[in-house]
């Protein structure tokens, strides 16, 4: 790009550089715009020099930032110039001003062809830069061929075929729909016979776009990449210009391994042990050195090597080596690389059974917390934090507990949680859960989040045998000097509801509870006066008969907040002062609170919604297929309306804490999931992999059979079962009264109904009825609930609880206490869908009529379905966007066996009930069927989702079912839901 001899170019960058301020330089620029455009109005009268050097002039004003509104046709122009030095101007300074929406763009294109199908390489290049820099959609239409067939030509020199490969890669990432690459596996595996390693690494990127988009047709390419890396780990026929720092091309190893990280296995074995002994090879050759570019090429060579063989799943001998290596990594003194070392060590925490082998490296790893470097810190704790579990709970916990209070303020609130979460899910005993969350709070009080004091009261009120010790050391922690205003409001709490359980030891009478309490009034916000007035109403309640001294102090504290400005606490203290005149009444109305139900922790929802990288996710992968601990123990072991479990879990039921990934870790032991009525032992097997390939591809019902359900169908009063078992955390086991009455009906025959359409009863007795009319439009929802009393009599204590899932916001309006006689009330329900999921909302509903109190949990029908669109699909879209979602988690397949005979329009009709539009004509087996729709929510908005159904006229009773959507969840959710609906 010399501008050798253009002196009017060299001034006016000299009299741009002299500009004073930016006043000054915009004035000269605008001159020299002026002057510019004056000269193209004439431009008949320009020689090739001053068009090119006022297009160099434009250019330069265009790099300073200024608007260059004009001279894009002059620009264009260049390109058909015969000659180099105007046509070196054309291609730089169009491809730097011109988008690829720009019209002008279009008038350039047979230029561009007649110097990309010329015989002069310089041309050549020039073309190929602009397209691959420009790669418009016009580009690909129109050049797309052209460039292949320069790629695959023999004939040009490598300098082209390089570019011809660059460029094309342009192309189809930018426009995959565009660029036909059909029938290129062969044509691919034909260039990786290269022996010039710039055509090779160059083929090697196109290979990596190409296998990320389907990998299916690119299984000849696999051996010829092993032979590369052969190749080079022996160091075989490497030019010396591709040697850095004694690798033979690192460039080349990396892409060559991340391409084989697509293919998900080798099932050759000479193929699988060659790249084995290349992978060993590498691991055996890497070494921390001296020289920082030689280590930073080993190094991207030897994690690249280190994500292939977690890829491949290989020996655990291999796994050990791989984690001794890193454990060198972690201990040198070069910051990158201990960095490094503890990333991908995280990374390793998603393969099976090297967890094990990283705790050998616990020490180093909790001394790298207290790393000077604030990001080595962090990787420290997400892999303290991946590599927990009950074996090493208490240790880990302790240290990050010891360090918490030196740790840096921006590590506290993120330090916090996790040690809070590791003592939820490892806790050896509950004690020593307590321990953890008050000592968290006393050592970094502000950086608590309310979610971690409410989850330690929860448990504290679901456990009896924990009351005594929680309100004890509550006590222990309010009788320090300084205490945080959190640390007041859990004490506060626990100290109300069971201080009386330790009214016999010395200290601790009703009284001097009060007075610990009290002292920490004036010193604590408006939030937490509140908490502190409800513990004294329950310690007046708790001191029967009473003291009259102590009431007088309690009764003086509410007249005084009366009247304060705050209207939470002046509610408070007005109608705790009137409860606590009613004497004996007040302990039925201030009766110690009811065990919470079981809930997702809050706590990890809140972790989950924190990671932003790729080491923590991967640490939340092997979180997920842990255990929990058996200490953490929130409900007795009777389930809804007092029917005993058939699953026996020695008289206990563990917290739920869910799966924080959506679709893969799902080959757990097996779950109990709780529906309306009926314990389900679900066997969870990971649906297959992708076998099918293209959607035209044959069909070939095999593999294992899908998940199945085995439903032990053993009648739970009050609620209702089916094959649609939603997930356990939908149903919350609470301790009631058995139920006397029965239901009229089948009620999950009503629910399941209701699920494929819009009205309808959803449970009815011989007392109540309750129906339902639901709208819906996207992900928003509006039901309607109609309380019918059938009776002469009315139905009191009417109460109407509503456990929603965590994928749906839900609002119900006030449900009155009674309903007359004869009478129907009618309850707006709102419902927003957040996220894909097959969890359905539960309510929890109860009456009284006469001396039978009645209480049922119902499903209520917003299911996934419900948030369906079902849309037509052509041809045209249909295959680039099945095409573009290749292999799990987008798309998952699976052979459903046991399926109940049906005709194809059966079939068909079952699935437009649950809004799916069957698209005919797409798929040329007439056994089979495609559908599309599309799915609603706050997150992911509109996603389509394609369906296929491949049936075997030969045997009706299997089946095989591809699913493919933009959302892993939305995929796996979906196809769960479409097995167990009445196809089985």
């Amino acid at each position: 790009m010399t501008m050798h001899g253009m002196r009017g170019l060299s001034i006016f960058i000299s009299d741009i550089r002299n500009c004073q301020n930016k006043e000054q330089e915009r004035l000269r620029v605008d001159k020299e715009l002026g002057n510019v455009r004056n000269r193209f109005k004439n431009e008949k009268g320009l020689t090739p020099y001053e068009k090119k050097k006022y297009v160099w002039k434009m250019l330069y004003i265009y790099m300073l930032g200024y608007d260059v509104d004009f001279g894009h046709m002059e620009a264009v122009s260049l390109i058909s110039a015969p000659k180099y030095p105007e046509k070196q101007v054309g291609y730089i300074v169009t491809s730097c001003l011109l988008n690829e929406n720009h019209d002008f763009l279009r008038l350039a294109i047979n230029a561009v062809r007649n110097d990309i199908i010329g015989r002069n390489e310089t041309f050549q290049c020039l073309a190929l830069t602009m397209v691959g820099n420009i790669g418009g959609r016009e580009f690909a239409e129109s050049l797309a061929p052209d460039v292949q067939k320069l790629l695959l030509s023999s004939s040009c020199r490598p300098l082209v075929r390089k570019k011809a490969a660059l460029c094309l890669l342009r192309l189809f990432r930018k426009n995959p729909d565009v660029v036909n690459v059909d029938g290129w596996a062969d044509r691919m595996a034909q260039l990786l016979d290269e022996r010039d390693l710039g055509i090779l690494t160059s083929s090697m990127s196109l290979l990596v776009a190409l296998v990320s988009n389907n990998h299916d047709v690119y299984w000849t390419c696999l051996p010829k990449c092993v032979k590369i890396l052969e190749r080079l780990a022996r160091n075989q026929d490497v030019p010396q210009e591709y040697t850095y720092y004694g690798i033979p091309s690192p460039w080349l190893q990396v892409k060559t391994m991340r391409a084989l990280q697509y293919f998900p296995t080798i099932e050759d074995p000479n193929t699988r042990r060659t790249l084995f002994e290349v992978l060993q090879r590498i691991l055996m050759g890497t070494d921390v050195v001296k020289n920082v570019n030689k280590n930073n090429a080993s190094h991207a060579v030897l994690f690249e090597a280190l994500a292939l063989v977690m890829h491949l799943d290989a020996e655990k001998e291999m796994m050990s080596q791989c984690v001794a290596l890193l454990g060198k990594f972690i201990s040198v003194r070069e910051p990158n690389i201990r960095y490094l070392g503890l990333e991908n060590m995280t990374r390793m925490l998603m393969v099976t059974d090297v967890q094990e082998i990283i705790k050998r490296h616990q020490a180093q790893i909790i001394t790298s917390l207290k790393d000077p470097d604030i990001s080595i810190r962090r990787r420290a704790l997400d892999l303290l934090y991946g590599m927990c579990d009950v074996t090493n709970a208490k240790d880990i916990v302790e240290e990050l507990l010891q360090y918490l209070s030196s740790s840096d303020f921006a590590m506290r609130e993120e330090l916090s949680l996790k040690a809070a979460i590791l003592a939820e899910k490892f806790a050896p005993d509950l004690s020593w859960y307590v321990d953890v969350i008050l000592q968290l709070i006393e050592k970094a009080g502000d950086f608590i989040s309310d979610d971690i004091w409410f989850r330690v009261v929860q448990f504290v009120t679901n456990n009896d045998d924990l009351q005594p010790y929680a309100a004890a050391k509550a006590k222990e922690y309010l009788d320090k000097p300084a205490v945080h205003e959190k640390m007041v409001k859990v004490s506060a709490y626990i100290l109300g509801e069971y201080s009386h359980l330790l009214a016999r030891r010395p200290g601790c009478s009703p009284k001097e509870i009060f007075n610990i309490l009290h002292e920490k009034l004036p010193t604590v916000s408006s939030t937490t006066i509140p908490i502190l007035l409800s513990a004294y109403a329950k310690i007046l309640m708790h001191t029967q008969p009473p003291d009259q001294v102590l009431q007088n102090q309690i009764w003086a504290t509410f007249m005084k907040y009366e009247s304060c400005i705050d209207a939470e606490i002046q509610q408070r203290a007005a109608e705790y002062f009137a409860l606590s005149r009613k004497g004996a009444a007040l302990m039925d109305i201030l009766a110690e609170m009811p065990k919470f139900p079981e809930r997702q922790s809050s706590l990890i929802k809140k972790a989950e919604d924190a990671e932003i990288d790729t080491a923590e996710q991967s640490a939340i992968k092997l979180r997920a297929q842990q255990q929990t601990s058996n200490a953490l123990v929130v409900t007795d072991q009777r389930h809804a309306n007092g029917a005993p479990s058939s699953v026996p879990v020695g008289g206990l039921s563990l917290v739920k804490v869910p799966s924080m990934i959506s679709t893969e870790d799902h080959n757990s032991t097996d779950q109990v999931s709780q529906e309306n009525g009926t314990l389900s032992k679900v066997d969870a097997t990971p649906p297959s992999a992708d076998l099918l390939g293209d959607l035209l591809g044959p069909l070939a019902i095999e593999g294992p059979p899908g998940a199945t359900v085995q439903s032990e169908q053993k009648a739970v009063s009050g609620l209702e079962g089916g094959p649609d078992a939603e997930d356990g955390s939908a149903i919350v086991p609470v301790e009631v009264e058995t139920n006397t009455v029965q239901p009229i009906g089948n009620v999950a025959e009503r629910f399941h109904a209701l699920c494929l359409k819009d009205s309808g009863v959803l449970y009815e007795d011989p007392y109540i009825q309750i129906g339902i009319k639901a709208e819906w439009r996207a992900h928003h929802g509006h039901l309607v609930l109609f309380l019918g009393n059938k009776n002469t009599a009315p139905l009191v204590s009417v109460q109407a609880l509503l456990l929603p899932p965590a994928h749906l916001k839900m609002e119900l309006s006030l449900v009155p206490d009674t309903i007359p006689p004869r009478a129907q009330v009618q309850c707006p329900l709102d419902v927003v869908n957040l996220q894909p999921s097959r969890d359905v909302a539960v309510l929890d509903f109860s009456y009284k009529f006469g001396t039978n109190m009645v209480n049922v949990k119902l499903r209520l029908p917003a299911a996934l379905n419900k948030f369906l669109q079902p849309i037509p699909v052509s041809t045209e879209e249909f295959f680039p966007q099945w095409r573009s979602l290749s292999g799990p988690p987008l798309k998952l397949q699976e052979v459903v066996r046991g399926v109940r005979p049906m005709p194809l329009p059966e079939m068909a009709n079952l699935l437009n009930s649950f809004r799916l539009m069957i698209c005919p004509g797409l798929d040329p087996n007439p056994n089979n069927l495609v559908a599309s729709t599309t799915f609603h929510s706050e997150i992911t908005r509109t996603m389509l989702c394609l369906v296929r159904i491949e049936t075997d006229p030969a045997d009706r009773t299997q089946l095989r079912m591809t699913l493919a959507s933009g959302d892993p969840t939305l995929t796996f959710e979906y196809v769960a839901k479409l097995h167990k609906k009445k196809l089985v």
